[in-house]
């Protein structure tokens, strides 16, 4: 009697099931071992800068730290008369968005998002992961001063998450790695979507109608030249980069969020290569360092620096308990709760190597919201002490969420190896 392939579905009662959580060849695990050694990587850089802007902030030299923050630079005819704070989250993050956006497309045009079977569970766990924190925290702040800050608890930090997952669990089962990362893909997208929409104040249109020439010329060059841009050291910097400059300003001065631009970029770069490495792939080899090396860590460095005051009432303050419950609790309880719900009433199973208790940790591990959900409170909080309170949640909420996932990652070491 011949044995059924160890990655197929056992057929039920129910009729054939299909299982969730796996990778599908040898090509795909070894491209998530690429990705997860460099989020590993960049995440250290990222907790080093963030630690270090935390400690500044609360030292002898807090003085000249937000002296720093708050010095303005650039040409004010042009509106970019920004404090190099507002540089580092307007500006800088714009990078960091780019690798999602590039990541983002690839995934939906060549990777796990591109089939339904493999990529339902994970949106849905990302959609579910996304609505119970928000509403944890809009119950807890309803006709508050914080209430507009309903999105904070919602975000992942992929580089965070992913650099704590290889310290808590080297040897869980690579797709459940894989399951982190889309989900983190996909709450990326959720949050730029949220971005776009509520914490747009007002729109000029006529900056947007500008920044199509710009946009057009930089996906003509990325259509018409890959193996160029791809072979040449200098063209991505020399071509790619003025442009994609030019379209951040202009979509800065239209009102739009300006990390948007970075996303809409890389929306433009193509994924398939016939004859060579794709130009996605070609992309984020090359802007990762600035994005990991760089601009995350300054951004981090200045957002994480946080007096902290004698205020004993912080951890009873609306703003802190639903982003802290939302992160903590709310978190896990949707990523879990969405995936147990596809498992009991579809035809999808759990990988027979996933075990609930790792899925539930990865949940958890979710609730390390550090970029996006600083991002997302210098947006929704303009009151400074709501968002020093909102930020010093995000910071706390991310320690416990890491404590709460190694409860259920951290165990004897089983070996698990890309088959």
């Amino acid at each position: 009697m011949n044995q059924p392939h160890p990655t197929a579905a056992a057929p039920t009662t129910r009729g054939r099931r299909r299982r969730i959580l796996t990778l599908v060849n040898k090509r795909e695990a070894a491209r998530v071992s690429r990705l997860l050694r460099a989020e590993l990587v960049g995440g250290v850089i990222i907790m080093v800068a963030a630690l270090l802007g935390f400690v500044m902030a609360n030292s002898p030299l807090a003085e000249g730290f937000f002296a720093l923050r708050d010095t303005r630079i650039g040409p004010e005819s042009l509106h970019l008369n920004l404090s190099i704070g507002q540089w580092a989250s307007d500006g800088l993050l714009a990078i960091f968005f780019f690798m999602v956006g590039l990541e983002l497309k690839r995934e939906f045009v060549a990777g796990a998002l591109r089939r339904f079977s493999t990529a339902v569970v994970p949106v849905a766990a990302a959609f579910g992961g996304v609505a119970v924190p928000a509403l944890i925290y809009a119950a807890i702040n309803v006709g508050g001063p914080g209430a507009s800050g309903w999105a904070i608890p919602t975000a992942t930090d992929i580089a965070f998450a992913v650099a704590v997952l290889g310290l808590l669990a080297p040897r869980i089962p690579p797709a459940l790695r894989m399951f982190l990362l889309t989900l983190a893909v996909v709450d990326d997208l959720i949050a730029i979507t949220i971005i776009a929409i509520f914490y747009t104040a007002q729109i000029n249109l006529l900056p947007l109608v500008i920044a199509i020439v710009p946009l057009t010329l930089y996906a003509f060059i990325a259509h018409r030249f890959p193996q160029q841009l791809a072979r040449g050291t200098w063209a991505p910097w020399l071509i790619m980069l003025p442009l994609g400059v030019v379209v951040w300003a202009l979509f800065h001065a239209s009102g739009i969020h300006a990390t948007i631009a970075g996303v809409v970029l890389a929306f433009t770069i193509p994924v398939s290569g016939r004859k060579a490495t794709p130009l996605t792939e070609v992309f984020e080899h090359r802007f990762r360092p600035l994005s990991t090396g760089i601009a995350v860590p300054i951004f981090a460095f200045f957002a994480a620096g946080v007096a902290v005051g004698g205020d004993s009432n912080f951890p009873f303050d609306p703003i802190a308990t639903g982003i802290m419950i939302g992160l903590v609790i709310g978190k896990p309880i949707g990523i879990s709760l969405t995936t147990w719900l596809l498992t009991r009433f579809t035809r999808a199973e759990l990988d027979p190597a996933v075990k609930w208790r790792e899925l539930i940790g990865v949940g958890a591990l979710a609730g390390v919201g550090f970029t996006v959900s600083l991002l997302v409170t210098e947006l929704s909080l303009t009151h400074p002490g709501d968002a020093d309170t909102a930020r010093l949640a995000v910071m706390a909420a991310s320690i416990v969420a890491v404590g709460v996932a190694a409860c259920f990652l951290v165990r004897k070491p089983r070996a698990h190896t890309f088959a």
